[in-house]
């Protein structure tokens, strides 16, 4: 059966840094929910973090240059968080090799799991273009990745993979 690797939050689980529960409302991911084929994983709480934590954010790059120990993760109080985001990311990473995953659907603007962009490590709500460490790492292994906005790209993509690989998946 296939799965897809999704951000635990995007289900209402409590896992974000404020504790607060969100849920992204959409008929596809209630489908693929109902067919038990979301594997929900937070990389920040695999990584050691707590709920709730302080916000944090990659200082000086992005998430791969979190990965190549170029830029790290910091918390608003100045903690450096990037071995916990490593350490999730490398979780993330093992979970799908082990459930043979090969699309994840994660937060954008996380600086975990942000797929198109993250803030940019100055705690004031600025956007920049990137991936977070999860992300990153994920897509450095072939994963595609999508953010919550882009689920019909996710459809698409699974579908041609499907395509492709029926003889399996039948």
């Amino acid at each position: 059966m296939i799965k897809i690797l999704i951000s635990a939050c995007l289900l209402g689980y409590t896992v974000r840094y404020d504790g607060r529960r969100i849920q992204t409302i959409d008929n596809m991911l209630n489908q693929w929910h109902k067919n038990k084929m979301l594997l929900p994983f937070c990389p920040e709480v695999a990584g050691g973090l707590p709920v709730p934590r302080l916000p944090a954010e990659i200082e000086k790059g992005d998430g791969n240059s979190v990965l190549k120990r170029d830029a790290r993760v910091i918390n608003n109080s100045g903690l450096d968080v990037t071995d916990c985001f490593i350490k999730g990311a490398q979780k993330a990473l093992e979970e799908i090799q082990t459930n043979g995953i090969i699309i994840a659907i994660l937060k954008d603007g996380s600086p975990s799991c942000g797929s198109s962009y993250i803030y940019d490590g100055s705690f004031s709500g600025v956007r920049k273009t990137g991936s977070g460490v999860a992300a990153a790492l994920l897509e450095n292994n072939g994963i595609n990745v999508f953010g919550e906005h882009e689920i019909q790209k996710a459809v698409d993509c699974l579908d041609s993979f499907l395509k492709k690989n029926k003889e399996i998946y039948i």
